[in-house]
């Protein structure tokens, strides 16, 4: 399935009209327990066509707004499911996504989607890149915690015979080789040693280095702008051959050595995510750390109050913010006058303040730590750093 990018994120949060009904149930892939999905399904369904008529909405309305969803239960939409299923309708938008994790089962509907769930797929501290490398095959992957998937990348090379052909059509009878570094990661491999490939010899050996200039210059358009980590895999020669020729500030030193060609992608994604696991974990300690650091000297710099962080997001203040999974503060915000109110229990019309908080935190460029509430720093329901 397609990953679920920023821009769709974006469009759910732009959505102009309501009633927005977002639909959260947890999925079994497999076992007995399957025959529970569709029933799940048929109970929020139920449910949202009851907080619709309690909005005052018209019950054939209703029906008409949930109607796209209700078509979904089909034998075949059952047969291919994952670990969660997100539905998402207003007036002008119905989309759906099965999910590669564990959702809560959640239904809300209000003047807003609610989206806090998604973000851990999205989240930028939680996505990778993979080049799968030989000299026969080239491939690049963009993946998460919870799933990996091929990226079609303009102008890469499928392989080193495809750069050589190309080479010699363009300069016939001249070889013009790159052969110093363009930049990238510090480069321990200047003179890589001895070189155990097809012929062993200096000349296959910049071949192999040509053909991985190629794959950077290609990828060097792709990664302009990006900062996740990028992870190289293949044979053990062609790590130091590539390091040479990266310009990507993010090539990670810790690659995935062995043949990708008898590698499937379920072990590629386990092998390198075992590599990133410890960068987020690290990543999120430090952030913690620094909070409770600020929260001990500055209280203007941080804070763990609900009705101070929601208009601090909006108003694009929140460099960083950690909200409990599972859990919801209801409430309203006032964007003219910055007000929040919170009810213990959804009224009508209401939000969850901690959803509202977290997606206008990530869409300004803020980093967001959807964890378990016992990880929230100092005890809290939420916690933020702001910028200023």
């Amino acid at each position: 399935m397609t990953l679920l990018s920023i821009d769709e994120l974006k469009t759910l949060t732009e959505n102009s009209q309501t009633p927005c009904i977002t639909i959260y149930v947890p999925m079994q892939k497999s076992g007995a327990e399957i025959r529970q999905n569709p029933i799940r399904f048929k109970n929020a369904i139920r449910e949202a066509e009851e907080r619709l008529d309690a909005m005052g909405v018209r019950h054939s309305e209703a029906l008409n707004l949930l109607q796209p969803a209700m078509e979904l239960d089909r034998h075949d939409f059952w047969e291919h499911q994952d670990q969660g299923l997100a539905i998402f309708i207003s007036p002008e938008i119905f989309r759906y996504y099965c999910l590669p994790m564990d959702l809560p089962e959640l239904v809300v509907v209000g003047n807003q989607f609610h989206l806090k769930p998604l973000l851990s797929l999205i989240n930028s501290d939680r996505k990778f890149y993979l080049l799968a490398l030989s000299q026969q095959n080239v491939r690049f992957f963009e993946g998460n915690h919870y799933e990996i998937e091929e990226i079609q990348v303009e102008n890469m090379p499928p392989n080193l015979e495809a750069v050589l052909l190309i080479q010699d059509n363009s300069e016939k009878g001249v070889q013009h080789r790159i052969a110093t570094t363009r930049g990238g990661t510090a480069n321990p491999f200047q003179h890589p040693g001895e070189f155990h490939g097809q012929g062993s010899s200096d000349t296959h050996q910049a071949d192999i280095l040509q053909f991985c200039y190629a794959i950077d210059q290609a990828l060097h358009e792709k990664l302009r702008d990006e900062q996740a980590p990028l992870i190289v895999a293949g044979v053990e020669y062609l790590h130091p051959l590539y390091r040479e020729a990266n310009s990507y500030p993010h090539l990670l030193k810790e690659g995935i050595t062995g043949n990708q060609e008898l590698t499937n992608l379920k072990e590629l994604h386990h092998q390198a995510w075992s590599i990133v696991a410890p960068m987020v974990e690290e990543q999120q300690q430090q952030a913690i750390a620094f909070y409770q650091q600020l929260a001990g000297e500055d209280v203007t710099q941080a804070s763990g109050d609900i009705k101070e962080i929601v208009p601090a997001a909006y108003y694009q203040k929140v460099d960083t913010l950690f909200v409990p999974l599972g859990q919801q503060i209801w409430g309203k915000f006032d964007p003219d006058t910055m007000t929040v109110d919170v009810h213990s229990e959804p009224e009508p019309d209401d939000e969850d303040m901690l959803d509202f908080a977290a997606v206008h935190t990530f869409l300004n460029g803020g980093q967001v730590y959807t964890v378990e509430p016992a990880q929230i720093p100092n005890d809290q329901p939420v916690a933020a750093i702001f910028r200023y």
